[in-house]
């Protein structure tokens, strides 16, 4: 016997809807029925909310509607009817821009999910979806939402085994989160690619640089950034990609390729002496990126885990515990 579950992984600028179906029981299958992608992020949304003049009475109503649009094309998609399915949702839902803003979980908090900082949002006789809202949590300095429903959701060896971890989860605003005997103990963030965008975009150096495949080329170049990441003066090594275009030294896309490693390798060159086995959380050309630079800086074994399965792996365990049965 089958229950579903409708998973919301809801980001600043993206949107993602799954229905899930789990097996009942503590380490029951997930299988994805379907799901939908757009860049209905928070960020718009609060924008659109705002435009409306309601006033903070009509928040949640607004962002409830944008769920009931979405479950309504999920619905059309899979030629099926959700209302009574209950709903999951962690990313910036619960932020200050977000359709009821939760305070944060202060680290350490346990990885089997059960102490997060939640809110139940009960089904009405217009919105027909059971809710569970997920916070983020925090340090004294530091601030995490999303993440620590995807770290709850990595394989469950990864974090009960003994000793300390490190999760690296790369994007905008990177987080390395340390592990300790099942509980996370320290968090920070990196904000890695919003300085790449910075850079490629919106400065000097983004007349030097254009957009690269993984040739053997921009591979070797992105490698080379990393290695210089070491050692160099961010600041001043940045210029050199100017300089490396005036001067014919690399291409364009080479050179974007190596602002990316130099830019990478500078977050993570502060784990070579994190005394602990990493992990990185992603997909794709990220999870790619992040593998060769902690290649280029000497890590021998790093663990790997799928961002989207993480993800809906959290909100089993979360939606388990919160809604048994």
């Amino acid at each position: 016997m089958n229950n579903k579950f409708i998973s919301c992984d809801w980001g600043t600028s993206s949107f993602r809807l799954r229905l899930v179906e789990a097996a009942i029981g503590p380490g029951g299958s997930l299988r994805v029925v379907g799901e939908l992608r757009s860049d209905q992020g928070i960020a718009g949304t609060f924008e659109l909310w705002k435009n409306t003049g309601k006033g903070e009475e009509g928040r949640l109503a607004f962002y409830r509607s944008i769920l009931e649009a979405g479950i309504a094309d999920l619905e059309k998609l899979l030629n099926v009817a959700l209302p009574g399915t209950p709903l999951v949702i962690s990313g910036m839902a619960s932020s200050s821009i977000g359709m009821k803003e939760l305070p944060y979980k202060e680290l350490p908090f346990s990885t089997d999910g059960m102490d997060l900082n939640f809110e139940i949002l009960e089904a009405t006789e217009d919105y027909k979806y059971r809710t569970l809202l997920i916070s983020g949590a925090r340090t004294t300095n530091d601030v995490m939402r999303g993440e620590e429903t995807q770290l709850i959701g990595c394989v469950e060896p990864l974090l009960s085994t003994g000793g300390e971890r490190i999760f690296i989860f790369p994007g905008t605003h990177s987080k390395h989160v340390r592990v300790k005997n099942g509980h996370a103990i320290d968090l920070k963030t990196y904000m890695t690619g919003e300085y790449f965008a910075l850079l490629s975009k919106n400065s000097i150096l983004s007349v030097s640089v254009a957009e690269a495949a993984g040739l053997p080329e921009n591979i070797a170049s992105f490698r080379e950034g990393v290695r210089d990441s070491v050692q160099a003066n961010l600041l001043h090594q940045s210029f050199l990609v100017r300089t490396n275009q005036l001067f014919g030294k690399k291409t364009k896309e080479e050179n974007y390729s190596y602002l990316s490693g130099l830019l990478i390798g500078t977050e993570c060159k502060e784990l070579i002496d994190a005394g602990a086995p990493l992990t990185i959380v992603s997909e794709g050309v990220l999870r790619d990126h992040y593998t060769w630079a902690l290649g280029e800086l000497g890590f021998k074994e790093i663990e790997i885990q799928g961002l989207d399965q993480a993800v809906i792996n959290g909100h089993a365990k979360i939606i388990r515990t919160i809604f048994p049965g």
